[in-house]
């Protein structure tokens, strides 16, 4: 299964966003629900590794991801990162940052493909997931506005 969200950062430069693809902005995106905890973020290189901790208590799940491409060219950057330890609903997850130069503006497409272990989870956590990507679109766009016009000062 595949699904893509897009997000409109006016008056930027595609190389300014991606550098402010951090462990503060990760933090940032997390939805309040379920708990979260990041207990690693080494960047969005080749070979840098990103581990939370969804839930808590024993209903606990591990998410350690790999980065297994980056790339910047005049137009775009992106970042694709592997899911190496899931939880348990699933199967695999591989999710592509892609930053992109349009005009005067960036676009933000996080472009993300998955596969469940059941049938029964993705009728379950398929909304709740595809709604915790939604809930970035607002803070990217406070969250890029307000760092960009500080570096601009």
């Amino acid at each position: 299964m595949r699904f893509v969200i897009q997000t409109k950062i006016k008056d930027s430069h595609h190389k300014e966003v991606f550098s402010l693809f951090d462990e503060k902005l990760f933090s940032a995106l997390a939805p309040p629900f379920p708990p979260f905890k990041l207990q690693r973020f080494d960047g969005c290189k080749t070979g840098d590794e990103v581990h939370i901790v969804l839930g808590a208590g024993p209903l606990k799940q591990l998410w350690h991801s790999l980065i297994i491409e980056n790339q910047e060219s005049s137009k775009e950057s992106y970042f694709v990162d592997e899911g190496k330890i899931l939880p348990f609903f699933l199967k695999t997850w591989l999710h592509k940052h892609i930053i992109k130069q349009e005009g005067k503006d960036v676009i933000i497409v996080d472009d993300i493909q998955l596969s469940w272990t059941s049938p029964l989870w993705k009728v379950l956590i398929y909304p709740g997931l595809y709604l915790s990507f939604l809930y970035r679109k607002p803070i990217y766009k406070s969250y890029f506005s307000k760092a960009l016009h500080k570096s601009r000062r």
